[in-house]
């Protein structure tokens, strides 16, 4: 079995309780608004990192950050974008099993012509009464399981 652990949307705020959640992943998605640099090499410090450019990302090192990437894990294809809405490809045609994106703050996941679509909400700053969460995606036997992981935080 394999772990992706996935986080978006931390603004410039890289919790403990979120470098916690995601200690012992294999491999790690970032799907966008990072905010801050030093967040990628922590992240990098866990496991090996797949990022993509929110729309907060402006900054001179963001810009080399790609809008979409893909990886590949146990024959899992998944692609990574941070806005749904900005989705250029055609998931089920390009071979995709899960997508994962951010943007909304909003943990979700669901399956939509046999893709699964995985929002890992926001690991950041909170937003108005939004969890403060990761994600956690499975990899056994060839499917993915994906699942949110709220954080319990010491103070907020």
């Amino acid at each position: 079995m394999s772990v992706v652990g996935v986080i978006s949307d931390t603004h410039g705020l890289l919790r403990s309780e979120a470098l916690k959640a995601l200690a012992g992943s294999d491999y790690i998605i970032h799907a966008g608004d990072v905010g801050d640099e030093e967040i990628l090499d922590a992240l990098r410090a866990i496991a090996p990192l797949t990022v993509v450019r929110g729309n907060v990302d402006t900054q001179s090192w963001a810009l080399k950050l790609p809008h979409g990437d893909m990886l590949e894990v146990d024959g899992v294809r998944i692609y990574v974008v941070h806005d749904l809405g900005t989705l250029d490809i055609t998931p089920a045609a390009a071979g995709v099993h899960v997508v994962v994106y951010g943007h909304s703050h909003h943990p979700d996941h669901f399956s939509r012509g046999g893709v699964v679509y995985f929002n890992p909400g926001s690991a950041g700053p909170r937003r108005f009464r939004l969890p403060i969460t990761v994600g956690r995606i499975e990899i056994k036997d060839g499917v993915p399981h994906a699942k949110i992981v709220e954080l319990e935080l010491d103070d907020d």
